[in-house]
């Protein structure tokens, strides 16, 4: 139970110690694809996807490396990457570490070349205790070329000049195109085969990594392996490297230069020099290939354990949450304002000036209905006025008084309509159709 405790992982230490497996496993590789999300925030790194038709996997170059890169990266550009495959800790992704980046075309058979030297120098093709020494008395020479190229006259002009005893026997073959490889793969064993000359002599003008890319074949560098003649190689010019040169016994800078070393001339001083000069010249590559290999490596197993590391995975955490943070940013943003024009549409049909035009209308409507109930109120009042006028003149007492008849009253201002509430001395008043008379009762008589 102890034992299971000690393997309980938390997620960092898992995604640690990944990072490390994979970092001190694979490497630096090359890796070709489509470029797709790229992003470059304010911190100066670059972000994005390499993909293919089926996958696709995020990557990182960082401000330090991508500076070198002498074009502006887009989405959907082919380019060939060169990088190491590392894990970001914080999300758990494996991604790739880039340190250089070439469009494709070029950078893919730079990259290609690269690899082949790489994988022929670990089988040992390049190996400087395989190189044959060249014959000391040189009689006939092969020339592996196209027989109306620049080369062939610069070496036999060179031949000519320096030793015309020499023999020289052309095993005419394509020195470019598909096909080139192939044919010069079959030269090679034709003169082996026949066994008619010292020394072979590969050689071609110079051109561009196209056109001698036939002589960094795989299979031809097997072929200049494996023969039995010494073969030196004068591929282009001084600049131009191919395998062929790797795999050669002797590489010459250039055709003439081939041409003078496999001939002599009154300095046999400088034949030998030239021949350690070569001999050494091919060690010192290989031991330079050699190094570049440790270093490589000792370069990877610093990374592993560089801080700046530590810091690049903070850092693109930073840029991955600041990236994030302009997302919300942008879709709270966009939310708002639709939330803004739904409200203000709202407002617009909630607006008082609706409302009030609309009780303004009513209250006109109610103030016609007013004015005409009012008219017809008046005017029903005024009827009932006059129709209770004339009821009232009918029943008034001045009608009666008019028909001579007349009203008494006491001293409280109530009619007197018997005799019975009178007494003697009350005081009486009596009104008549004209004028009135004041009396004091001096005498009551019953009604008979």
């Amino acid at each position: 139970m102890q034992g299971t405790k000690n393997n309980i992982y938390t997620v960092s230490r898992l995604n640690g110690e990944v990072r490390q497996i994979l970092e001190g496993q694979l490497g630096k590789i090359w890796l070709n694809g489509e470029i797709s999300n790229f992003s470059s925030p304010s911190s100066g790194h670059w972000y994005l996807t390499l993909k293919d038709h089926s996958s696709q996997i995020r990557c990182a170059m960082f401000k330090g490396r991508n500076q070198t890169v002498s074009f502006k990266p887009i989405n959907g550009q082919q380019v060939l990457v060169k990088g190491a495959i590392s894990v970001y800790e914080p999300r758990g992704d494996y991604q790739l570490l880039i340190e250089s980046m070439l469009p494709a075309g070029d950078g893919l058979l730079a990259q290609q070349f690269d690899a082949l030297k790489m994988k022929l120098a670990a089988e040992g093709l390049f190996a400087a205790d395989t190189k044959r020494l060249l014959p000391k008395n040189i009689q006939r020479i092969g020339v592996i070329t196209s027989p109306t190229g620049a080369a062939i006259r610069d070496v036999l002009h060179v031949l000519a000049r320096r030793d015309p005893s020499i023999e020289v026997i052309i095993y005419p073959t394509q020195v470019q195109g598909e096909t080139a490889a192939q044919s010069i793969c079959q030269a090679i064993n034709i003169a082996n085969q026949r066994l008619e000359v010292d020394v072979l002599l590969l050689t071609r003008g110079g051109g561009s990594l196209e056109d001698l890319w036939c002589f960094n074949s795989e299979a031809l560098a097997h072929t200049i392996y494996n023969s039995a003649l010494p073969i030196v190689s004068a591929v282009g010019h001084e600049v131009d490297t191919t395998i062929s040169d790797y795999v050669a016994d002797i590489r010459a800078p250039t055709p003439s230069a081939g041409a003078e070393l496999l001939s002599q001339d009154s300095d046999n001083k400088a034949q030998k020099l030239a021949t350690a000069l070569s001999r050494l010249q091919q060690s010192a590559k290989h031991y330079q290939l050699k190094q570049e290999r440790r270093l490589s490596l000792l370069e990877h197993r610093l990374q592993r354990q560089d801080p700046k590391r530590t810091l690049q995975q903070f850092e693109q955490r930073f840029d991955e949450m600041q990236l994030r943070l302009e997302s919300a940013l942008s879709n709270r943003l966009h939310l708002l304002s639709r939330r803004q024009q739904l409200l203000a549409s709202r407002l617009e049909q909630q607006s008082p000036k609706h409302k009030l035009a609309i009780e303004g209308n009513r209250l006109s409507y109610l103030a016609s209905r007013l004015q005409d109930a009012l008219q017809d109120k008046l005017s029903q009042s005024e009827q009932r006025i006059k129709y209770a006028a004339h009821q009232l003149e009918t029943v008034s007492p001045l009608a009666t008084l008019s028909r001579g008849y007349s009203i008494t009253t006491d001293i409280h201002n109530q009619v007197v309509d018997s005799a019975d509430k009178l007494a003697i001395g009350d005081s009486l008043q009596t009104r008549l159709r004209h004028g009135q008379v004041i009396s004091t009762v001096t005498q009551i008589k019953p009604l008979e």
